[in-house]
């Protein structure tokens, strides 16, 4: 068996053929003049590339995704409605199958709904590298029935992925953000590893803080990962915030609590206080850490950025990256959401669809949907 991933160039004319696309169009909404409407179209204007390849090919092509939660049962606020009207304004008029997650198959890996999805399918594509570290039913089930390939964007985003921590150019940088320290830990233990320099911000700094000793007030903090956080802090190559900005952990939370309840704070935060954003010494030392970098990885904010008070940090190091000259890549959704809310999103090199993926696969170096392609029977 390859370690490669099949890919749909080996398919050749599909006239009379078709095709069915596992994408990842869980994309954000809101209501818009009483209509729920997509927000961020980043995730569906990816998967055109494809669907035109395959429509230019003679395939007839249908797309499937899941979208938002609504654990197993058919719930119209789930409903993938939004998500066509999108589709259709993009100039894309593949068909769309209703929300993947309506049927509880989905997500216990079900053979038989599975069987369902691909039935009267010629072949199958994954173009959904977002949802290919969960072992579900549209994932891992298809391979195994119909001749399938991993789609050109979820190749690309492998390939970016694995080809970062095997040769990455030097001064490797790494930055990560966030806001527990418990999601990230096993990440950070392999970046520790690969990269000349961690950068950690977000909520999970403070338990780094509270392993140097340091006071953290009402911060964000797991006295659990303390000692965890400790042994990376010794290797040498993480920095973490030296000072920091927040509030009293009594104020109003959101921008509606003014400007001057803003405190900053230097080593310490003391009782009564929560850190919600890096302050400006810590911005200096880490863009000046990525302004040497060759190859950059972010995932994470620095803070609650959504608050235009805290999002100080976070844009400083989008700027950082966008106008480094490193490889840049960018993953996991809030990180993605900074950039386009900068219009950064085309200065950096790559930016990665699926945020609990990449992180997977660089932490593991591989996932359940890569086996399954690789493993299909029709290879």
């Amino acid at each position: 068996m390859s370690s490669a991933l099949p890919s749909i160039d080996r398919w050749g004319d599909l006239h009379g053929k078709r095709v069915l696309v596992r994408v990842d169009f869980n994309a954000p909404v809101a209501d818009v003049d009483g209509e729920l409407t997509v927000t961020d179209d980043f995730r569906l204007r990816s998967a055109l590339p494809l669907f035109d390849q395959l429509l230019d090919r003679g395939a007839t092509v249908v797309a499937c995704t899941h979208f938002g939660r609504p654990d197993g049962q058919v719930d119209e606020r789930f409903s993938v409605e939004p998500l066509r009207r999108c589709l259709k304004k993009l100039g894309s008029h593949v068909e769309l199958l209703e929300n993947l997650r309506f049927h509880r198959g989905e997500e216990a890996n079900d053979a038989t709904f599975g069987a369902s999805l691909v039935e009267g399918f010629d072949y199958y594509v994954n173009e959904a590298f977002g949802a290919s570290h969960r072992a579900h039913a549209s994932i891992m089930v298809p391979p195994t029935l119909v001749p399938s390939a991993g789609g050109p964007n979820l190749q690309r985003e492998v390939g970016t992925l694995l080809a970062l921590l095997d040769a990455p150019e030097r001064p490797f940088v790494a930055v990560t953000g966030g806001a527990k320290v418990k999601d990230k830990l096993g990440i950070m233990k392999v970046l520790a590893e690969k990269a000349d320099v961690v950068i950690v911000g977000g909520g999970m700094a403070y338990t780094f803080a509270a392993a140097e000793g340091r006071l953290v007030g009402g911060s964000l903090f797991d006295r659990s990962f303390v000692e965890a956080c400790a042994e990376l802090l010794e290797g040498g190559n993480v920095l973490i915030p030296v000072d920091a900005l927040g509030l009293p952990t009594a104020a109003p939370f959101g921008p509606d609590g003014g400007r001057d309840a803003v405190v900053g704070f230097e080593e310490n935060i003391p009782d009564g206080f929560m850190g919600l954003d890096i302050g400006p010494t810590t911005v200096e030392i880490f863009t000046a850490a990525l302004a040497s970098a060759r190859t950059i990885l972010w995932n994470g904010p620095m803070g609650v950025f959504e608050d235009p008070r805290f999002g100080g940090g976070t844009e400083a190091i989008a700027r950082a990256i966008a106008t480094s000259s490193a490889v840049s890549v960018v993953g996991g959704g809030d990180s993605v959401a900074a950039l386009a809310s900068y219009g950064l999103s085309d200065a950096v090199s790559f930016v990665s669809t699926g945020g609990g993926a990449s992180l997977e696969l660089v932490e593991l170096g591989d996932l359940p949907g890569l086996r399954a392609l690789r493993e299909s029977p029709w290879n």
